[in-house]
């Protein structure tokens, strides 16, 4: 899977030859960043892979013969999720860029679940792009033991709340 670029990602942006027109780029709130010559370029929702290929097309375009564009991500944009509720050591959790969460690694983060977690009621809040806020109840004992094909594979922003079981 690809990393899909993010507002405040920082990019160190090279053309092959053309040092002049290096550049170390943070990707604005709006998803864009500013080059030398072709200006704003909107990076929404592109890979590295993608960017690359974007901006050799531009600089391609009306600048320079066949360029050799590198984009590499010199500082990712920090991302947590929160855990709390029954867990050792609630709280934002950091998220680690390159290979993704799941729910177990998140928990894990935090402590693991405390003596009075209620591991079969774990409440994930997810809310959307456009606003929408979804809740799941996941049995993580089901997790544990390898009985979901579903790892719960979590997204920046998300909210664990792990409850207690009534004694």
């Amino acid at each position: 899977m690809d990393y899909v670029l993010q507002p405040s990602d920082l990019l160190n942006v090279q053309i092959f030859q053309e040092e002049n027109l290096r550049r170390d780029v943070r990707v604005s709130q709006e998803h864009s960043i500013t080059l030398p010559l072709i200006g704003k370029v909107d990076l929404k929702g592109k890979s590295l892979r993608q960017a690359e290929d974007l901006i050799r097309e531009l600089y391609d375009r009306d600048y320079l013969v066949n360029p050799q564009v590198n984009v590499v991500v010199t500082e990712y944009a920090k991302r947590t999720v929160n855990v709390i509720g029954s867990v050792n050591q609630p709280g934002a959790v950091l998220f680690p860029q390159e290979q993704g969460l799941t729910l177990l690694d998140a928990v894990a983060r935090a402590g693991g679940f405390s003596r009075l977690a209620n591991r079969a009621q774990v409440k994930l809040t997810r809310t959307n792009a456009d606003g929408k806020t979804d809740t799941y109840i996941i049995n993580a004992n089901d997790l544990i033991q390898g009985n979901s094909s579903n790892s719960w594979q979590l997204l920046a922003n998300d909210m664990i709340f792990v409850p207690e079981r009534i004694l």
